[in-house]
């Protein structure tokens, strides 16, 4: 056995690029397992929105910490159907490698802000729900029937949820419609499945980073996935989020922990790499731990905070990193 380690997904565009690029320059590094890096998506919530009518730009709005602004898309005709599967991209990407390619997927929860609050005339948000929760099923099984080696569920608005309902319901919300389409695969499915909690990371900053972790995993543990990928490095008490995650980690599932941040510019050494999953190994059992960044690099395409060789630098400084751990560990 050895640690596993697996990038999240995005990588900053270069001009002219192509996927067969990005999976050939992962490749190059070591890395076990490889992304398409995004291309070609705006973000990742576009490609279920490809081509359909019915969608307006003037959705909820999305503040970040420096005080720029994204803005969610808004549904303003039903019924919705996704425009484009993230199916297509795996079997892109598994034309260029023989390598395990990994699938990011945008969760059903997130695509659940897109109906608007005042509604949608002969169209109930209950009913749309329901289509969300049949187009997301479809939509991951897209990727396992194409041979995807995990397929990761974007979940990074959970944590913003604490701000939009302190309250807690609206987190609640978030993981039952996760559930309602997660609880629709077998164990072994799930086994495949992973799902990613982070802050934000756009353009060098988060839009819930200062949202205790305290107030999000234990709800966030109890959905039904295999594998959850956990944003650690940028965290300033790594060591209390790791307790959080070892009393909190479903029995059967694994977890992988970030160990480079995209919020910096400095590019971690593989001995940093080590010691953080050192520090990992001291809360968590080596066969239930794995690795990753903390997030994509550039989850909108218009992201130029990382440069594309930061950004793999600190890829490979992972991947040294968790074989250094690997074999401190013995493993």
């Amino acid at each position: 056995m050895t640690l596993a380690t697996e990038p999240i997904g995005s990588l900053p565009r270069k001009q002219g690029g192509t996927v067969a690029d990005n999976l050939a320059e992962l490749e190059k590094l070591g890395c076990p397992v490889l992304v398409d890096g995004e291309e070609g998506r705006t973000n990742s919530v576009a490609y279920p929105l490809t081509g359909l009518a019915g969608v307006a730009a003037s959705g909820v709005t999305i503040p970040y910490a420096d005080g720029h602004l994204r803005e969610f898309p808004k549904l303003t005709a039903g019924p919705f159907r996704y425009g484009a599967r993230a199916g297509a991209f795996v079997r892109e990407a598994r034309e260029h490698t023989s390598l395990p390619v990994k699938a990011t997927v945008v969760s059903p929860s997130h695509l659940s802000l897109l109906y608007p609050a005042d509604g949608i005339d002969g169209y109930s948000r209950e009913q749309f729900l329901s289509d969300v929760a049949d187009e997301a099923e479809a939509d991951i099984r897209s990727c396992l029937d194409a041979g995807a080696h995990r397929v990761q569920l974007d979940c990074g608005l959970h944590r913003l949820t604490a701000k939009l309902d302190p309250s807690g319901g609206l987190l609640d919300d978030f993981v039952a419609l996760d559930n309602r389409v997660l609880e629709r695969f077998t164990e072994d499915e799930r086994a495949r499945i992973g799902v990613h909690t982070y802050p934000g990371a756009d353009q060098g900053s988060t839009h819930s980073l200062d949202v205790d972790y305290a107030e999000l995993l234990p709800k966030f543990f109890r959905l039904k996935a295999g594998n959850f990928y956990v944003q650690l490095a940028s965290e300033p008490d790594p060591d209390r989020v790791l307790a959080l995650v070892a009393d909190h980690l479903p029995p059967s599932a694994r977890v992988f922990v970030g160990v480079t941040d995209p919020l910096d510019q400095r590019v971690e050494t593989p001995e940093q790499v080590r010691d953080r999953i050192l520090a990992a190994a001291r809360h968590l059992p080596a066969d239930r731990l794995g690795t990753c960044d903390d997030a994509g690099f550039a989850a909108y395409a218009d992201d130029t905070f990382l440069s594309r060789e930061t950004a793999f630098a600190k890829i490979e400084a992972r991947v040294k990193g968790t074989e250094l751990a690997a074999k401190d560990l013995g493993l």
